[in-house]
């Protein structure tokens, strides 16, 4: 292909545009996505070659995900516009990766539990303490962060947990946090943690169906690495 030919010269089945209306958006490589997102390229150079010169100097999509203004701009073809729309862009993805579950989404297994939780939490930098509040039939009723920072007994309490369930008609909770670090295996703070809050659930007639923590793209369910749960 010559440098210069533009994307509308193209065959239409190679356009990125095209391709997303024909095929859909999961059917698009990085580079056309990318491509999409930047519209135009610059003299001698079509949007897609800018969008690969892009990915190749970012290295790869965390490190395009954490660029400033001005590492963008090092790039050619990328000017100041192109920069803040671009991490606009970045940002709102993420925003809508970490969308609260659709109130009344059922949640009766761990899989389908653990694999929300990380689509909603692997992007937080920050530790973060958060409670589904499920019906009698597992049905997500509420949702909430309770606590943000380090998750240990002295500090993120199970009352907190327990002041919003009693606002609703709570039978259940799933509770989870993450780990910024990425590793999702559970501290000692972590273990005792929830099993003040098993306790305390017991007391209020509230079950804990599982706490669940999440580490980058991977999570760990207590219910089904510990004993803590069983009766």
């Amino acid at each position: 292909m010559s440098n210069q030919l533009i994307v509308k010269e193209m065959p239409e089945n190679l356009r990125p545009r095209e391709r997303l209306m024909n095929f859909g958006a999961k059917a698009l490589s990085d580079q056309e996505l990318l491509a999409i997102i930047l519209r135009t390229g610059l003299k001698g150079k079509n949007v897609l070659e800018v969008a690969q010169q892009l990915l190749i100097e970012m290295g790869d999509l965390s490190m395009l995900k954490n660029a400033s203004i001005e590492e963008l701009m090092n790039v050619n073809g990328i000017g100041q516009a192109k920069a803040i729309e671009l991490l606009a862009t970045i940002e709102f993805g993420a925003r809508v990766s970490q969308a609260h579950f659709p109130r009344f989404t059922k949640v009766d297994s761990t899989t389908i539990a653990g694999e929300l939780l990380v689509r909603q939490m692997q992007h937080y930098q920050q530790e973060k303490l958060y409670a589904l509040f499920l019906n009698t039939k597992n049905y997500v009723i509420q949702q909430k962060v309770i606590f943000i920072g380090t998750v240990n007994s002295s500090v993120a309490h199970p009352r907190e947990i327990f002041r919003e369930a009693v606002k609703y008609p709570t039978a259940r909770i799933i509770v989870a946090h993450n780990h910024p670090s990425g590793d999702p295996n559970p501290s000692p703070a972590d273990i005792m943690f929830t099993k003040r809050l098993i306790s305390c659930g017991s007391m209020m007639g509230i079950d804990i169906l599982d706490h669940i923590i999440v580490g980058g793209n991977d999570y760990n369910s207590l219910q089904d690495t510990t004993d803590l749960f069983l009766n």
